[in-house]
Protein backbone atom coordinates (compact mmCIF):
# COMPACT_ATOMS: atom_id res chain seq x y z
CA UNK A 1 0.00 0.00 0.00
CA UNK A 2 1.12 3.77 -0.91
CA UNK A 3 1.11 5.82 2.61
CA UNK A 4 0.13 9.33 2.00
CA UNK A 5 1.60 12.12 3.10
CA UNK A 6 0.98 16.29 2.87
CA UNK A 7 3.59 19.08 1.93
CA UNK A 8 4.84 21.06 4.97
CA UNK A 9 4.51 25.23 4.07
CA UNK A 10 8.19 25.08 4.57
CA UNK A 11 7.94 22.15 1.73
CA UNK A 12 6.28 23.79 -0.53
CA UNK A 13 8.07 26.96 -0.10
CA UNK A 14 11.27 25.13 -1.25
CA UNK A 15 9.81 23.57 -3.90
CA UNK A 16 8.79 26.99 -5.54
CA UNK A 17 12.04 28.11 -5.08
CA UNK A 18 13.90 25.22 -6.50
CA UNK A 19 11.75 25.91 -9.87
CA UNK A 20 12.28 29.28 -9.51
CA UNK A 21 16.21 28.89 -9.89
CA UNK A 22 15.80 25.87 -12.04
CA UNK A 23 13.70 28.42 -14.57
CA UNK A 24 16.02 31.61 -13.75
CA UNK A 25 19.00 29.22 -14.63
CA UNK A 26 17.20 28.19 -18.01
CA UNK A 27 16.71 31.87 -19.37
CA UNK A 28 20.31 32.98 -17.81
CA UNK A 29 21.73 29.96 -20.44
CA UNK A 30 19.35 30.82 -23.25
CA UNK A 31 19.62 34.34 -22.76
CA UNK A 32 23.59 34.05 -22.94
CA UNK A 33 23.38 32.07 -26.03
CA UNK A 34 21.55 34.02 -27.26
CA UNK A 35 23.52 37.24 -26.78
CA UNK A 36 26.35 36.26 -27.46
CA UNK A 37 24.79 35.39 -31.09
CA UNK A 38 23.34 38.59 -31.38
CA UNK A 39 26.39 40.63 -30.66
CA UNK A 40 29.41 38.47 -31.36
CA UNK A 41 30.58 40.93 -34.60
CA UNK A 42 30.15 43.60 -31.73
CA UNK A 43 33.78 42.24 -30.15
CA UNK A 44 35.19 42.88 -33.47
CA UNK A 45 38.15 46.54 -32.74
CA UNK A 46 37.38 45.54 -28.81
CA UNK A 47 40.53 45.78 -26.96
CA UNK A 48 41.56 44.02 -23.38
CA UNK A 49 43.42 46.11 -21.09
CA UNK A 50 46.46 44.77 -20.11
CA UNK A 51 45.99 45.09 -16.25
CA UNK A 52 43.68 41.78 -16.40
CA UNK A 53 46.14 40.36 -17.73
CA UNK A 54 48.38 38.30 -15.13
CA UNK A 55 51.81 38.73 -16.92
CA UNK A 56 53.11 42.01 -18.50
CA UNK A 57 51.75 42.90 -21.83
CA UNK A 58 50.44 45.78 -23.62
CA UNK A 59 47.07 44.68 -24.19
CA UNK A 60 44.87 42.73 -26.78
CA UNK A 61 43.06 43.63 -29.61
CA UNK A 62 40.23 41.72 -31.45
CA UNK A 63 40.59 41.54 -34.99
CA UNK A 64 37.90 40.02 -36.47
CA UNK A 65 34.64 38.40 -34.50
CA UNK A 66 31.92 36.71 -36.57
CA UNK A 67 29.08 34.60 -35.67
CA UNK A 68 29.61 30.92 -37.95
CA UNK A 69 26.60 29.43 -38.63
CA UNK A 70 25.68 25.61 -37.70
CA UNK A 71 24.96 24.93 -41.86
CA UNK A 72 28.41 26.85 -43.00
CA UNK A 73 29.81 24.29 -45.45
CA UNK A 74 32.59 22.08 -43.51
CA UNK A 75 31.47 23.26 -40.14
CA UNK A 76 30.93 20.42 -37.28
CA UNK A 77 31.02 22.42 -34.19
CA UNK A 78 27.21 24.13 -34.43
CA UNK A 79 26.58 27.45 -34.43
CA UNK A 80 29.52 29.48 -32.45
CA UNK A 81 31.09 33.33 -32.58
CA UNK A 82 34.72 32.96 -33.33
CA UNK A 83 37.17 35.60 -32.23
CA UNK A 84 40.48 36.11 -33.21
CA UNK A 85 43.51 38.78 -32.07
CA UNK A 86 46.72 39.64 -30.94
CA UNK A 87 48.23 40.12 -27.43
CA UNK A 88 50.80 42.79 -27.81
CA UNK A 89 54.21 41.91 -26.83
CA UNK A 90 56.39 44.14 -24.47
CA UNK A 91 58.70 45.13 -27.10
CA UNK A 92 58.00 45.50 -30.71
CA UNK A 93 61.17 43.02 -31.63
CA UNK A 94 59.33 40.41 -30.64
CA UNK A 95 56.82 38.52 -32.30
CA UNK A 96 53.33 39.17 -30.33
CA UNK A 97 50.62 36.35 -29.07
CA UNK A 98 48.01 35.31 -31.93
CA UNK A 99 44.75 33.74 -30.43
CA UNK A 100 41.46 32.34 -31.60
CA UNK A 101 38.31 32.00 -29.33
CA UNK A 102 35.14 30.13 -29.63
CA UNK A 103 32.23 31.04 -27.76
CA UNK A 104 29.14 28.66 -28.73
CA UNK A 105 25.63 28.88 -29.06
CA UNK A 106 25.00 26.24 -26.76
CA UNK A 107 27.61 26.61 -24.22
CA UNK A 108 28.08 24.30 -21.19
CA UNK A 109 29.37 26.51 -18.97
CA UNK A 110 32.73 25.39 -19.72
CA UNK A 111 36.03 26.72 -21.20
CA UNK A 112 38.72 24.26 -22.15
CA UNK A 113 42.29 25.94 -23.67
CA UNK A 114 44.14 23.67 -26.07
CA UNK A 115 47.91 23.21 -26.36
CA UNK A 116 50.08 22.93 -29.45
CA UNK A 117 52.70 20.80 -30.51
CA UNK A 118 56.42 21.00 -31.47
CA UNK A 119 57.27 24.61 -31.71
CA UNK A 120 53.88 25.67 -31.52
CA UNK A 121 53.99 28.83 -34.52
CA UNK A 122 50.60 28.19 -35.81
CA UNK A 123 47.19 29.06 -34.29
CA UNK A 124 45.63 26.99 -32.00
CA UNK A 125 42.01 27.25 -33.77
CA UNK A 126 39.88 25.41 -30.87
CA UNK A 127 37.94 24.02 -34.01
CA UNK A 128 39.34 20.84 -34.61
CA UNK A 129 38.67 17.61 -32.27
CA UNK A 130 41.03 16.53 -29.72
CA UNK A 131 43.36 14.25 -30.16
CA UNK A 132 42.55 10.52 -29.41
CA UNK A 133 39.04 11.48 -29.50
CA UNK A 134 38.34 11.93 -33.46
CA UNK A 135 34.53 11.44 -33.30
CA UNK A 136 33.35 14.91 -31.96
CA UNK A 137 35.12 18.53 -31.05
CA UNK A 138 34.97 19.77 -27.89
CA UNK A 139 33.18 23.09 -28.99
CA UNK A 140 30.39 20.88 -30.94
CA UNK A 141 29.75 19.42 -27.22
CA UNK A 142 29.22 23.11 -25.90
CA UNK A 143 33.00 23.99 -24.56
CA UNK A 144 33.83 27.42 -25.20
CA UNK A 145 37.79 26.70 -26.80
CA UNK A 146 41.00 28.57 -26.92
CA UNK A 147 44.39 28.25 -28.18
CA UNK A 148 47.27 30.48 -29.71
CA UNK A 149 50.54 30.21 -31.82
CA UNK A 150 52.69 30.73 -28.41
CA UNK A 151 54.19 33.96 -29.78
CA UNK A 152 55.98 33.16 -33.10
CA UNK A 153 54.96 32.41 -36.23
CA UNK A 154 56.16 29.16 -37.92
CA UNK A 155 56.47 25.41 -37.13
CA UNK A 156 60.17 24.03 -38.91
CA UNK A 157 61.55 22.57 -36.11
CA UNK A 158 64.59 25.26 -36.52
CA UNK A 159 63.40 26.89 -33.62
CA UNK A 160 64.24 30.46 -35.03
CA UNK A 161 62.17 31.93 -32.53
CA UNK A 162 64.49 31.73 -29.97
CA UNK A 163 67.43 34.41 -30.96
CA UNK A 164 64.78 36.35 -28.97
CA UNK A 165 64.28 36.48 -25.07
CA UNK A 166 60.86 37.69 -24.70
CA UNK A 167 59.88 35.28 -27.33
CA UNK A 168 61.05 31.55 -25.68
CA UNK A 169 59.42 33.16 -22.19
CA UNK A 170 56.34 32.77 -24.31
CA UNK A 171 56.81 29.31 -25.70
CA UNK A 172 58.19 28.55 -22.81
CA UNK A 173 55.36 29.48 -19.93
CA UNK A 174 54.09 33.17 -21.20
CA UNK A 175 51.19 32.61 -23.91
CA UNK A 176 49.57 29.90 -21.95
CA UNK A 177 48.70 32.08 -18.77
CA UNK A 178 48.28 35.42 -21.55
CA UNK A 179 45.90 33.63 -23.74
CA UNK A 180 44.02 32.12 -20.78
CA UNK A 181 43.52 35.78 -19.31
CA UNK A 182 42.24 37.24 -22.41
CA UNK A 183 39.94 34.48 -23.37
CA UNK A 184 37.87 34.36 -19.88
CA UNK A 185 37.89 38.24 -20.38
CA UNK A 186 36.36 37.71 -24.02
CA UNK A 187 33.73 34.52 -22.31
CA UNK A 188 32.72 37.43 -19.86
CA UNK A 189 31.65 39.55 -22.72
CA UNK A 190 30.13 36.94 -24.41
CA UNK A 191 28.46 35.68 -22.02
CA UNK A 192 27.76 38.01 -19.41
CA UNK A 193 29.61 35.72 -16.60
CA UNK A 194 32.47 33.20 -15.82
CA UNK A 195 33.11 29.43 -17.36
CA UNK A 196 32.13 27.52 -14.18
CA UNK A 197 34.91 25.15 -14.71
CA UNK A 198 38.16 25.50 -16.72
CA UNK A 199 40.14 22.89 -18.36
CA UNK A 200 43.84 22.62 -20.53
CA UNK A 201 44.31 20.22 -22.83
CA UNK A 202 47.23 18.67 -24.93
CA UNK A 203 49.61 16.65 -25.91
CA UNK A 204 53.60 16.29 -26.17
CA UNK A 205 54.14 20.69 -26.20
CA UNK A 206 50.72 20.77 -25.75
CA UNK A 207 51.44 17.95 -22.69
CA UNK A 208 54.52 19.73 -21.30
CA UNK A 209 52.12 23.07 -21.02
CA UNK A 210 49.87 21.09 -19.37
CA UNK A 211 52.10 20.36 -17.11
CA UNK A 212 53.43 23.66 -17.04
CA UNK A 213 49.75 25.41 -16.06
CA UNK A 214 49.55 23.11 -12.85
CA UNK A 215 53.11 24.16 -11.89
CA UNK A 216 53.04 28.38 -12.83
CA UNK A 217 49.33 28.83 -12.58
CA UNK A 218 47.76 26.50 -10.38
CA UNK A 219 44.72 28.48 -9.57
CA UNK A 220 43.73 28.99 -12.89
CA UNK A 221 42.73 24.96 -14.09
CA UNK A 222 40.43 23.17 -12.36
CA UNK A 223 41.66 20.16 -14.68
CA UNK A 224 44.21 19.24 -16.99
CA UNK A 225 44.60 16.64 -19.97
CA UNK A 226 48.40 15.79 -20.50
CA UNK A 227 49.40 13.39 -23.19
CA UNK A 228 53.17 12.50 -24.07
CA UNK A 229 54.17 15.41 -22.15
CA UNK A 230 57.61 16.65 -23.13
CA UNK A 231 57.88 17.99 -19.41
CA UNK A 232 61.85 17.70 -19.42
CA UNK A 233 62.44 19.97 -22.58
CA UNK A 234 66.18 20.45 -21.71
CA UNK A 235 66.75 16.53 -21.10
CA UNK A 236 64.94 15.74 -24.35
CA UNK A 237 66.61 18.44 -26.91
CA UNK A 238 70.32 16.77 -24.78
CA UNK A 239 69.43 13.39 -25.69
CA UNK A 240 68.89 13.69 -29.23
CA UNK A 241 73.07 15.70 -29.33
CA UNK A 242 73.76 12.43 -27.38
CA UNK A 243 71.93 10.42 -30.03
CA UNK A 244 73.61 12.44 -32.94
CA UNK A 245 77.06 12.10 -31.68
CA UNK A 246 76.85 8.63 -31.35
CA UNK A 247 75.57 8.00 -34.85
CA UNK A 248 77.63 10.31 -36.54
CA UNK A 249 80.70 11.30 -34.31
CA UNK A 250 81.65 7.73 -34.15
CA UNK A 251 82.72 5.63 -37.18
CA UNK A 252 80.22 3.09 -38.21
CA UNK A 253 77.60 4.06 -35.25
CA UNK A 254 74.87 5.13 -37.38
CA UNK A 255 71.83 2.62 -37.67
CA UNK A 256 70.34 2.11 -40.60
CA UNK A 257 66.70 1.76 -41.53
CA UNK A 258 67.57 -2.08 -42.30
CA UNK A 259 68.95 -2.74 -38.76
CA UNK A 260 66.02 -0.48 -37.20
CA UNK A 261 63.10 -2.38 -38.26
CA UNK A 262 65.51 -5.84 -37.60
CA UNK A 263 65.20 -4.29 -34.06
CA UNK A 264 61.43 -3.79 -33.91
CA UNK A 265 60.76 -6.86 -35.71
CA UNK A 266 62.84 -9.29 -33.08
CA UNK A 267 61.10 -7.73 -30.18
CA UNK A 268 57.85 -8.21 -30.91
CA UNK A 269 58.95 -11.87 -31.82
CA UNK A 270 60.54 -12.52 -28.19
CA UNK A 271 58.41 -10.14 -26.28
CA UNK A 272 54.55 -9.79 -28.00
CA UNK A 273 53.03 -13.29 -26.03
CA UNK A 274 54.48 -11.79 -22.86
CA UNK A 275 50.76 -10.52 -21.98
CA UNK A 276 49.07 -13.60 -23.66
CA UNK A 277 47.95 -12.45 -26.63
CA UNK A 278 49.75 -12.44 -30.25
CA UNK A 279 48.35 -9.01 -31.41
CA UNK A 280 51.64 -7.28 -32.50
CA UNK A 281 51.80 -5.29 -28.89
CA UNK A 282 54.74 -5.32 -26.78
CA UNK A 283 52.32 -4.88 -23.47
CA UNK A 284 54.24 -6.76 -20.69
CA UNK A 285 57.64 -4.26 -21.04
CA UNK A 286 58.70 -4.90 -17.72
CA UNK A 287 58.51 -9.07 -18.62
CA UNK A 288 60.29 -7.94 -22.09
CA UNK A 289 63.01 -5.72 -20.15
CA UNK A 290 64.88 -9.32 -18.78
CA UNK A 291 64.77 -10.32 -22.11
CA UNK A 292 67.04 -7.39 -23.32
CA UNK A 293 70.36 -9.29 -23.17
CA UNK A 294 69.47 -12.06 -25.33
CA UNK A 295 67.79 -9.49 -27.55
CA UNK A 296 70.72 -7.60 -28.12
CA UNK A 297 72.88 -10.82 -28.36
CA UNK A 298 70.90 -11.90 -31.27
CA UNK A 299 70.80 -8.74 -32.70
CA UNK A 300 74.97 -8.43 -32.57
CA UNK A 301 76.96 -9.15 -35.75
CA UNK A 302 79.59 -12.30 -35.81
CA UNK A 303 82.31 -10.76 -34.02
CA UNK A 304 80.67 -7.69 -33.35
CA UNK A 305 82.07 -6.20 -37.26
CA UNK A 306 80.52 -4.39 -39.20
CA UNK A 307 77.36 -5.96 -41.06
CA UNK A 308 77.38 -6.74 -44.61
CA UNK A 309 75.15 -4.96 -47.49
CA UNK A 310 72.69 -8.40 -47.57
CA UNK A 311 72.35 -8.63 -43.81
CA UNK A 312 71.03 -6.49 -40.84
CA UNK A 313 72.54 -7.12 -37.82
CA UNK A 314 74.13 -4.79 -35.42
CA UNK A 315 77.68 -4.30 -34.94
CA UNK A 316 79.43 -3.03 -31.83
CA UNK A 317 79.02 0.92 -32.60
CA UNK A 318 75.47 0.29 -33.75
CA UNK A 319 74.84 -1.42 -30.37
CA UNK A 320 76.01 1.62 -28.55
CA UNK A 321 74.14 3.87 -29.93
CA UNK A 322 70.86 2.14 -29.02
CA UNK A 323 72.53 1.61 -25.49
CA UNK A 324 72.88 5.19 -25.60
CA UNK A 325 69.57 6.19 -26.27
CA UNK A 326 68.25 3.51 -23.86
CA UNK A 327 70.08 4.63 -21.30
CA UNK A 328 69.68 8.21 -21.18
CA UNK A 329 71.38 11.48 -20.15
CA UNK A 330 73.02 11.57 -16.67
CA UNK A 331 74.96 15.29 -16.26
CA UNK A 332 77.69 15.76 -13.39
CA UNK A 333 75.61 19.08 -12.76
CA UNK A 334 71.71 19.78 -12.15
CA UNK A 335 69.26 21.20 -14.46
CA UNK A 336 66.14 23.36 -13.33
CA UNK A 337 64.98 22.18 -9.70
CA UNK A 338 68.16 19.92 -9.48
CA UNK A 339 67.47 17.48 -12.49
CA UNK A 340 70.47 16.19 -13.98
CA UNK A 341 68.95 13.43 -15.94
CA UNK A 342 66.85 12.27 -19.02
CA UNK A 343 65.61 8.69 -18.63
CA UNK A 344 66.05 6.84 -22.29
CA UNK A 345 63.45 5.00 -24.07
CA UNK A 346 62.37 1.74 -24.48
CA UNK A 347 64.52 0.61 -27.03
CA UNK A 348 64.38 -2.72 -26.78
CA UNK A 349 61.32 -2.81 -25.65
CA UNK A 350 58.67 -2.13 -28.77
CA UNK A 351 59.51 0.87 -29.97
CA UNK A 352 59.95 1.13 -33.65
CA UNK A 353 62.59 3.75 -34.75
CA UNK A 354 62.08 3.38 -38.62
CA UNK A 355 59.12 5.41 -38.62
CA UNK A 356 59.37 9.15 -39.81
CA UNK A 357 60.05 10.17 -36.14
CA UNK A 358 62.72 7.72 -35.81
CA UNK A 359 66.50 7.91 -35.98
CA UNK A 360 66.31 8.81 -40.35
CA UNK A 361 68.08 6.41 -42.79
CA UNK A 362 70.81 8.32 -43.91
CA UNK A 363 74.64 7.65 -42.42
CA UNK A 364 75.84 11.08 -44.02
CA UNK A 365 75.36 14.00 -41.87
CA UNK A 366 73.32 16.70 -43.35
CA UNK A 367 73.81 20.36 -42.57
CA UNK A 368 71.87 21.81 -40.90
CA UNK A 369 70.32 17.83 -40.50
CA UNK A 370 66.69 16.72 -41.43
CA UNK A 371 64.34 14.49 -39.65
CA UNK A 372 64.09 12.14 -42.84
CA UNK A 373 68.17 11.52 -43.63
CA UNK A 374 69.62 12.19 -39.48
CA UNK A 375 66.74 11.54 -37.42
CA UNK A 376 63.80 13.47 -35.56
CA UNK A 377 66.05 13.59 -32.17
CA UNK A 378 69.17 14.50 -33.22
CA UNK A 379 67.73 17.22 -35.79
CA UNK A 380 65.97 18.67 -32.83
CA UNK A 381 68.54 18.72 -30.55
CA UNK A 382 70.75 20.40 -33.24
CA UNK A 383 68.39 23.20 -33.38
CA UNK A 384 67.85 23.64 -29.85
CA UNK A 385 72.05 23.86 -29.48
CA UNK A 386 72.18 26.55 -32.34
CA UNK A 387 69.14 28.39 -31.81
CA UNK A 388 68.34 28.14 -27.76
CA UNK A 389 71.61 27.82 -26.47
CA UNK A 390 74.82 29.01 -28.10
CA UNK A 391 72.87 31.41 -30.44
CA UNK A 392 75.15 30.45 -33.14
CA UNK A 393 73.68 29.10 -36.13
CA UNK A 394 77.43 27.89 -37.40
CA UNK A 395 77.82 25.19 -34.19
CA UNK A 396 78.54 22.29 -34.68
CA UNK A 397 76.31 20.31 -32.10
CA UNK A 398 78.73 17.11 -32.51
CA UNK A 399 81.28 19.25 -30.63
CA UNK A 400 79.52 19.78 -27.63
CA UNK A 401 80.92 18.65 -24.74
CA UNK A 402 77.43 17.92 -22.43
CA UNK A 403 79.75 16.89 -19.48
CA UNK A 404 81.55 20.12 -19.70
CA UNK A 405 79.62 22.31 -21.08
CA UNK A 406 81.64 25.36 -20.40
CA UNK A 407 80.31 28.41 -20.88
CA UNK A 408 76.65 27.20 -21.63
CA UNK A 409 76.05 25.48 -18.57
CA UNK A 410 74.28 28.56 -17.12
CA UNK A 411 72.55 28.68 -20.21
CA UNK A 412 71.59 24.97 -20.11
CA UNK A 413 70.22 25.64 -16.28
CA UNK A 414 68.03 28.91 -17.44
CA UNK A 415 66.39 27.77 -20.48
CA UNK A 416 65.47 24.40 -18.59
CA UNK A 417 63.88 26.68 -15.93
CA UNK A 418 62.13 28.76 -19.07
CA UNK A 419 60.93 26.11 -20.97
CA UNK A 420 59.93 22.83 -19.25
CA UNK A 421 57.68 21.53 -16.18
CA UNK A 422 60.08 19.50 -13.96
CA UNK A 423 58.83 21.42 -10.72
CA UNK A 424 57.66 19.11 -8.54
CA UNK A 425 55.49 21.24 -6.27
CA UNK A 426 52.05 20.53 -7.08
CA UNK A 427 51.08 21.59 -3.63
CA UNK A 428 48.70 24.63 -5.15
CA UNK A 429 46.84 22.62 -7.70
CA UNK A 430 45.97 19.32 -5.10
CA UNK A 431 44.43 22.92 -2.75
CA UNK A 432 42.42 23.80 -5.60
CA UNK A 433 41.11 21.03 -6.34
CA UNK A 434 42.44 20.48 -9.50
CA UNK A 435 42.62 17.09 -11.36
CA UNK A 436 45.31 15.72 -14.21
CA UNK A 437 44.92 12.91 -16.74
CA UNK A 438 48.33 11.98 -18.15
CA UNK A 439 48.91 9.51 -20.81
CA UNK A 440 51.99 8.07 -22.59
CA UNK A 441 52.66 5.54 -25.08
CA UNK A 442 54.98 3.03 -23.84
CA UNK A 443 56.30 2.83 -27.05
CA UNK A 444 56.86 6.66 -27.99
CA UNK A 445 60.02 7.53 -29.81
CA UNK A 446 59.91 11.10 -29.67
CA UNK A 447 59.32 12.24 -25.97
CA UNK A 448 60.05 8.92 -23.12
CA UNK A 449 57.48 7.63 -21.25
CA UNK A 450 60.49 6.75 -18.78
CA UNK A 451 60.49 10.68 -17.95
CA UNK A 452 56.73 10.54 -17.27
CA UNK A 453 56.60 7.44 -15.36
CA UNK A 454 59.58 8.99 -13.10
CA UNK A 455 58.01 12.12 -12.79
CA UNK A 456 54.93 10.03 -11.55
CA UNK A 457 57.30 8.52 -8.80
CA UNK A 458 58.63 11.66 -7.51
CA UNK A 459 55.28 12.79 -6.95
CA UNK A 460 54.35 10.11 -5.06
CA UNK A 461 57.80 10.14 -3.22
CA UNK A 462 56.81 13.52 -2.41
CA UNK A 463 52.96 13.54 -1.60
CA UNK A 464 52.26 9.74 -1.16
CA UNK A 465 50.36 7.30 -3.02
CA UNK A 466 46.46 7.85 -1.88
CA UNK A 467 47.43 12.18 -2.14
CA UNK A 468 48.72 11.28 -5.40
CA UNK A 469 45.64 9.30 -6.09
CA UNK A 470 43.17 11.90 -5.20
CA UNK A 471 44.14 14.47 -8.20
CA UNK A 472 46.02 12.22 -10.75
CA UNK A 473 45.41 9.32 -13.11
CA UNK A 474 48.66 8.25 -15.53
CA UNK A 475 47.91 5.79 -18.41
CA UNK A 476 50.85 4.13 -20.15
CA UNK A 477 49.65 2.67 -23.41
CA UNK A 478 51.43 -0.65 -25.06
CA UNK A 479 51.92 -0.61 -28.26
CA UNK A 480 51.61 3.70 -28.63
CA UNK A 481 54.55 5.65 -29.73
CA UNK A 482 54.07 9.48 -30.69
CA UNK A 483 50.97 9.69 -32.73
CA UNK A 484 51.19 6.37 -34.37
CA UNK A 485 52.31 2.82 -33.50
CA UNK A 486 50.66 -0.77 -33.86
CA UNK A 487 48.28 0.65 -31.11
CA UNK A 488 46.71 4.00 -31.32
CA UNK A 489 44.15 4.77 -28.75
CA UNK A 490 40.55 6.25 -29.15
CA UNK A 491 38.80 7.19 -26.01
CA UNK A 492 37.13 10.64 -23.80
CA UNK A 493 40.01 11.75 -21.67
CA UNK A 494 37.64 14.93 -21.75
CA UNK A 495 34.61 13.64 -20.40
CA UNK A 496 36.46 11.54 -17.80
CA UNK A 497 38.03 14.34 -16.32
CA UNK A 498 34.90 16.71 -16.82
CA UNK A 499 33.54 13.48 -14.96
CA UNK A 500 35.87 13.72 -12.20
CA UNK A 501 36.42 17.28 -11.43
CA UNK A 502 32.34 17.73 -11.93
CA UNK A 503 30.78 14.89 -10.43
CA UNK A 504 33.72 13.34 -8.42
CA UNK A 505 33.90 10.56 -10.42
CA UNK A 506 37.15 9.14 -10.36
CA UNK A 507 38.58 7.43 -13.43
CA UNK A 508 39.61 3.82 -13.10
CA UNK A 509 40.17 1.20 -16.33
CA UNK A 510 39.38 2.90 -19.43
CA UNK A 511 38.55 1.66 -23.09
CA UNK A 512 40.48 2.45 -26.17
CA UNK A 513 39.18 1.55 -29.50
CA UNK A 514 42.15 1.35 -32.31
CA UNK A 515 42.30 3.58 -34.91
CA UNK A 516 45.59 2.51 -36.34
CA UNK A 517 44.70 1.56 -39.94
CA UNK A 518 45.58 -1.83 -40.01
CA UNK A 519 43.63 -2.64 -37.04
CA UNK A 520 41.30 0.04 -36.42
CA UNK A 521 38.30 -1.07 -34.44
CA UNK A 522 40.09 -3.66 -32.19
CA UNK A 523 39.43 -2.57 -28.31
CA UNK A 524 41.63 -2.64 -25.32
CA UNK A 525 41.54 -2.08 -21.89
CA UNK A 526 43.81 1.26 -20.80
CA UNK A 527 44.72 0.27 -17.83
CA UNK A 528 46.36 2.92 -15.01
CA UNK A 529 50.13 2.61 -14.14
CA UNK A 530 51.54 0.56 -13.43
CA UNK A 531 48.84 -2.05 -14.93
CA UNK A 532 48.99 -3.64 -18.40
CA UNK A 533 46.16 -5.42 -19.92
CA UNK A 534 46.64 -9.06 -20.10
CA UNK A 535 44.63 -11.23 -22.39
CA UNK A 536 42.66 -13.65 -20.33
CA UNK A 537 43.17 -16.79 -22.93
CA UNK A 538 39.99 -17.39 -24.51
CA UNK A 539 37.56 -15.17 -26.51
CA UNK A 540 38.22 -12.45 -29.42
CA UNK A 541 41.36 -10.99 -29.42
CA UNK A 542 40.24 -7.87 -30.81
CA UNK A 543 37.70 -7.05 -27.83
CA UNK A 544 38.69 -5.23 -24.44
CA UNK A 545 36.44 -7.48 -21.91
CA UNK A 546 38.44 -10.68 -22.84
CA UNK A 547 41.03 -8.40 -21.02
CA UNK A 548 42.20 -8.07 -17.98
CA UNK A 549 44.67 -5.44 -16.16
CA UNK A 550 46.86 -6.71 -14.05
CA UNK A 551 50.51 -5.76 -12.38
CA UNK A 552 53.57 -6.48 -14.28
Amino acid sequence: MFRAFRLLSSDVFLIRALLAVIALAAFSHAHAAAYVTKHCDDLEGKTVPASIIGLPTRGATIVSAWVVKAAAPGNRNGEYCRITGFIKALLDTTPDIRFEVNLPSRWNGRALQMGGGGYNGTIVSGTEPMSFAPDSTPLARGYATFGSDSGHVGNSGRADFAVNDEAIINFGFGHLKKTRDVALALIQMGYGRAPEKTYFAGGSTGGREGFTVIERFPNDYDGVIANAPAINFSGVRLMGVLVGQASYAKPGGFVGLAQQRRVFETVVRECDRLDGAADGIVSNVEACRKLEPQIIASLRCANGQRPSLRDSCLSDAQIDTLETLRDGVSLPYPLAYDVDTYPGYNVFQGVDFSGTLGLGDSPTLLNPPTFAANGYLFAQGDAYVRYFVTRDLAFNSLTLDLDNPGRFRQRLTTLAYTVGAMNPDFSAFIAHGGKLIAMHGLADEVISPNQTIAFYHGLIDRYGQDSVDSFMRLYMVPGFQHGNGVFVPAWDELGALDEWVSKGVAPETLIGSDIAPATNGRTRPICRYPNYPRYLGHGNINVAANFRCVEP
